[in-house]
Formats: structure tokens, sequence, C-alpha cells
């Protein structure tokens, strides 16, 4: 008799939960979407996979200092050297490795977030950053210039599709980045 009556206890709490995660847009059972969307730091040439340049490396600390307290879960990159050295500092300072995606495949990769939820750094180009702002339903402003370097987008995607999207700058100001 007790069995029972603490199945169907049990079965009485479970179900409103199951409700709530399954239709309420303000769902606490599943993570919500956050993701940091920021261009490879300066490269030291205009070759086909160049390291990151001395001021490159100093931007790619900064943005771990900046991150560190973000609690990122997980780093993508690009598998180019200039992103994954982008993406060192704040991977080594959290303890995370960094995760490559193909940056031919976007809305593959898109679709790949925003099934996972939790919060997320990627590390991308001038062309494949705001492309991803967009896929994510987000805001990607004006385009990456060549010369910039320090546009940090901030996304945090709604359960009811909505995106907010958050758009700082951060390090040493870039040669001749369009100010929003």
């Amino acid at each position: 008799m007790f069995n029972l009556y603490s199945r169907r206890r049990s079965i009485q709490l479970f179900l409103p939960l199951l409700f709530i995660c399954n239709f309420s847009s303000a769902a606490l059972c599943e993570e919500p979407l956050v993701v940091f969307l920021v261009r490879h730091a300066e490269k030291v040439d205009n070759s086909q996979n160049p390291p990151l340049s001395a001021v490159g490396k100093a931007r790619a600390k900064t943005l771990a200092n900046v991150l560190k307290d973000a609690k990122i879960q997980t780093i993508h990159s690009t598998d180019y050297l200039r992103t994954k050295k982008t993406a060192a500092p704040i991977g080594a300072k959290l303890g995370l490795k960094t995760r490559l995606y193909d940056a031919g495949d976007l809305p593959d990769f898109v679709q790949n977030l925003k099934g996972q939820g939790g919060r997320h750094l990627v590390v991308g180009h001038s062309n494949t950053t705001p492309k991803l702002v967009e896929l994510l339903g987000g805001d990607p402003g004006s385009i990456i210039n060549d010369k910039e370097y320090d546009r940090l987008y901030i996304l945090n995607l709604r359960k009811n599709g909505d995106t907010n999207t958050i758009l700082i700058r951060f390090g040493e100001p870039s040669e001749t980045a369009t100010r929003n």
C-alpha cells in the first residue's frame, strides 16, 4: 500500500515538472544558450595559416581576462592557427579543450549549438563571425573590416526564439575599426 502511494505521489510531483520543462518559455530544465563570438586576434601576415603577432597574442590574453568569469563551458574554433591560438589562453585559464568546427557548414554548427545550451565561446573570422551572429538570430551590425580585431558579440538566445545581441569592444582599439 505504501509503495503504491509513493509511486502515485512521485508521478503527481513529476508530471507538473515535466509539463513546465516541455512547454514553459521560462523552462528551468534546459540550460539557456549564451554565445560569445570573436574574430581571431591579429596575425603576423596575410599568408594561408599565419600565427598571431605579438599584438594578437596580447589580445588573446586580454580576451581570456575579459571572459574568465563568464562561466564558459565550451570553446569552439576553426582549424586555423590564428583562431586556435586566440582561443588558447582562455582554454588554459578555464581548463577547457578547444573543439573545432567547420566554417564551411555554419548552419549545422548553429544547430549543434542550439541543441546543447550552455555558454560557448566561438572564435572565427571576419566573414564567419557576423554570419554566425546572423544565423543565431542576432544583429551582426556592420561588416568586420580587415584591420578590426576588437569586436566581441554576446548573444543570449531565449526560449521564445528571440535573441539579444550585445556588441562590445575589448583590448586596444583596432586600427580602423568601424564604431557602431
